[in-house]
């Protein structure tokens, strides 16, 4: 099964939603870090590719149709190479509200990884963060750097004929053209707020 929908937008770009969005579209499932929460043995095949290892991406992204999030949006040049007719969706948002989205949640340190994810929270995100993107979680001006030269490196790198580049506030309509689907009577699914993901992650409210 060839991928269809490309996620190169980074975590906390609305990139959940688009996960329930794109499987209604596309009447299949897309992978997000919420499918390695859900199934711990996934964290093998993922780990090879942040450790520089030779992998087969369609055995990794096997029953998906799409893929979101991180670890996939990293790997954003790899996977369009192995799927040269997916559409590449690039999900962006304002840098600051970006930044403090994600400084409240997934760059905040997990103080009880799920079982049999303790390496893969502990050690392998942090090797991915650092090698392609930036270690430096608490320093607002060099992540904020980084979610730039990230996004600026997709829209250089994709032809725009295989681009979208997409934000929440802009719903069905754009990813519907460019899939050749038509619009769902229903509104976009809005979710995976601060306050649900800290949930998920184990940590407190905020308050």
């Amino acid at each position: 099964m060839a991928v269809k929908v490309i996620g190169a937008g980074v975590g906390r770009t609305g990139t959940h939603s688009l996960k329930v969005a794109l499987e209604r579209l596309l009447g299949g499932r897309c992978h997000h870090m919420v499918e390695i929460i859900a199934e711990p043995s996934q964290a093998a095949g993922w780990t090879d590719a942040v450790q520089g290892r030779d992998v087969d991406w369609q055995q990794i992204l096997d029953g998906y149709d799409a893929v979101v999030d991180w670890p996939g949006a990293s790997f954003w040049k790899e996977i369009s190479a192995a799927n040269p007719d997916a559409l590449v969706l690039l999900s962006t948002r304002d840098p600051e509200s970006w930044y403090r989205s994600a400084s409240n949640t997934i760059f905040t340190p997990i103080q009880a990884a799920p079982p049999g994810l303790e390496e893969w929270f502990g050690v392998t995100m942090p090797q991915l963060l650092g090698e392609r993107f930036c270690a430096d979680r608490e320093n607002a001006a060099a992540m904020i750097a980084a979610f730039e030269a990230h996004n600026a490196a997709v829209r250089a790198g994709v032809p725009a004929e295989r681009l979208l580049e997409w934000t929440v506030a802009d719903g069905w309509e754009p990813i519907c053209a460019r899939l050749g689907v038509e619009v769902p009577d229903e509104p976009f699914p809005l979710t995976n707020t601060t306050a649900e993901t800290r949930e998920l992650l184990g940590m407190p409210a905020l308050r």
